[in-house]
């Protein structure tokens, strides 16, 4: 399905934004090998020979059995960009509200060079998102000042984001050895068990630079012969997050890539009373994992990593900008320019 800047669907017809059919089958699957959860891969890519796409945008993809389309099991979210114009972005520690504190903020310039923008107020989207996060993204912000081919959104207190702390991180791709932030991995007679180790919170404590990922994993089984994708065995991963009361006026959830970033059931961690700690167990495939914990206020949408992680101008974060453009008269907003900064 084709969608526009802020995901809803077009209204556009199939054939108006692809080439060839539809719909297709998975023909690409392999079942997993010597693993304690039995499970399929499956492979498919876009575009193939039976389709391909006339526009860009944003884009869904339902993947459903049996002909059930209102039912799907998965679904895949990407953007198609057609590079119209350039997009310079810097982020800065001296906001708008602050000076070299808790939050970062972006200044832009998108370059048309000979595309044209009859209107820029009413034409144009821009969308930032912040280390593949949804739930703070900053949507349909438009720009500050329009001159020689350029539009400038400089000094706008919607470009501020929590700056936020470096991402903690664990391995679990070997059963031999516990791997980084691991304190033990076992088998327990059906399947394995990891357990990491105790996190702490990290809000008092001063910044330290150090690598991360950003929210991202990759699946890994040193041990594969062939084929990690279907050699690597799925693990029930216990977090533990040690604080001495739980929090009243809102939710803990792990943030990452694992997940899609989101704040649903899947990721939401319960306070346990008898050990002072906040848990969750996740069923992940062997590899290496990068992830936070996110506090998210009642009546919010959008959670704040400050709160547990702490929040700093020097954390490393990156930026990934998206800029659409609808003319008028046209009826579906193209992504005509996109950058990642850090």
């Amino acid at each position: 399905m084709h969608c526009n800047a802020d995901w809803t669907v077009s209204n556009l017809n199939s054939n108006e934004y692809l080439y060839g059919f539809t719909r297709g089958n998975i023909d690409n699957y392999a079942f997993s090998q010597n693993t304690t959860y039995q499970y399929t891969h499956y492979r498919f890519s876009i575009p193939n020979e039976d389709m391909h796409f006339k526009i860009s945008g944003n884009y869904v993809v339902l993947i459903y059995e049996d002909n059930r389309m209102d039912d799907p099991v998965a679904t895949a979210c990407f953007s198609v960009v057609e590079p119209k114009v350039t997009i310079d972005a810097r982020i800065r520690a001296n906001t708008d509200i602050e000076l070299s504190g808790r939050y970062q903020q972006l200044d832009i310039e998108v370059n048309l060079a000979n595309y044209v923008v009859q209107d820029p107020a009413s034409e144009v989207k821009l969308v930032v998102r912040q280390n593949n996060r949804f739930d703070n993204e900053v949507t349909n912000i438009k720009p500050t000042f329009f001159n020689s081919g350029k539009l400038s959104f400089i000094n706008n207190k919607a470009l501020i984001f929590e700056g936020g702390n470096e991402y903690r991180h664990f391995d679990i791709s070997s059963f031999y050895a516990a791997g980084e932030g691991v304190d033990r991995i076992y088998f327990n007679r059906e399947f394995y068990e990891a357990f990491l180790k105790e996190d702490l919170m990290q809000k008092s404590l001063t910044y330290i630079s150090q690598p991360d990922a950003n929210g991202r994993f990759i699946i890994n089984f040193q041990e594969a012969f062939q084929d990690v994708q279907t050699e690597a065995d799925y693990v029930q991963v216990h977090f533990s997050l040690l604080t001495d009361q739980p929090f009243l006026d809102g939710l803990v959830f792990i943030g990452g890539d694992y997940n899609y970033n989101l704040l649903n059931d899947s990721a939401q961690m319960q306070f346990d009373f008898d050990t002072q700690r906040y848990t969750k167990t996740l069923l992940l495939k062997q590899g290496g994992y990068s992830y936070q914990y996110w506090f998210l206020p009642k009546g919010k949408t959008a959670a704040s990593a400050g709160k547990i992680e702490g929040s700093f101008w020097q954390t490393k974060n990156e930026y990934t900008v998206y800029f659409y453009h609808r003319a008028w008269g046209e009826r579906y907003d193209r992504l005509i320019g996109y950058c990642v900064i850090d």
